[in-house]
C-alpha cells in the first residue's frame, strides 16, 4: 500500500533477485560504489514518471547504527540522484528513537516501530513551501516513508514524493 502523505511513490524494480543482492551488498556489505549506478536508475525512473519535486531529503538512520554501518545508504542513493537531476540533497530528518531493524518484524508491527521514531532538523525549515522528495533504499509496507511523511507535513513543507530502489510486493 501507498503511505497517504504521499502524492507520489516510484520505485525500480522489485524487491528480489539482483535488486535484492544489490541492496543487500550496498546496505549490509559495504558495497558503497553500488549507490552510483542504483541512484541513477531512481534518476532516470524520475525523469520518466516524476510530476515534480524541489529536493531529495534522504530516510535518516539512527547516529547508532550509522555509528555501526559507517554510512546511510538513502543517503549516498540521494547524492547520486541529485547529480544527475540538478536537486539539492538536505539531510532534513533525523530519527530520534533506535527502532529495531524493520526486516526483522512482521508487516502488522513495523508501523509501530517506526511511527514516531523520525523528527525535522532545524535543516527542514528552509524548505517550507517546497516540494520534498523522500529517497530510501527499499519500501515494503511503506511504514518508515509514512513516518518520515508524516514529520515533514507536522513541519508544514510542502508536498511529499518518495522514490525508493525497489518495493517488496
Amino acid at each position: 500500500m501507498i503511505p497517504a502523505e504521499l502524492v507520489q511513490l516510484e520505485w525500480c524494480a522489485a524487491f528480489s533477485g539482483p535488486a535484492r543482492a544489490a541492496l543487500h551488498a550496498l546496505k549490509y556489505e559495504g558495497e558503497q560504489r553500488l549507490a552510483e549506478p542504483l541512484g541513477q536508475l531512481l534518476a532516470e525512473r524520475w525523469l520518466r514518471v516524476g510530476i515534480g519535486g524541489d529536493v531529495l531529503v534522504p530516510v535518516p538512520i539512527h547516529g547508532a547504527r550509522l555509528g555501526e554501518r559507517g554510512f546511510n545508504q538513502a543517503a549516498l542513493l540521494a547524492l547520486a540522484v541529485g547529480r544527475r537531476l540538478g536537486l539539492p540533497v538536505v539531510h532534513a530528518l533525523e530519527r530520534e528513537q533506535r527502532t529495531v531493524a524493520q526486516h526483522a518484524l512482521g508487516r502488522g508491527a513495523r508501523a509501530a516501530n517506526v511511527g514516531g521514531a523520525f523528527r525535522c532538523t532545524q535543516r527542514a525549515a528552509g524548505l517550507r513551501g517546497r516540494w520534498v522528495i523522500l529517497v530510501d533504499d527499499v519500501m515494503t509496507t511503506g511504514a518508515t516513508l509514512s513516518g518520515c511523511a508524516a514529520a515533514l507535513e507536522r513541519a508544514h513543507l510542502g508536498p511529499v514524493s518518495a522514490m525508493t530502489v525497489a518495493r517488496e510486493r
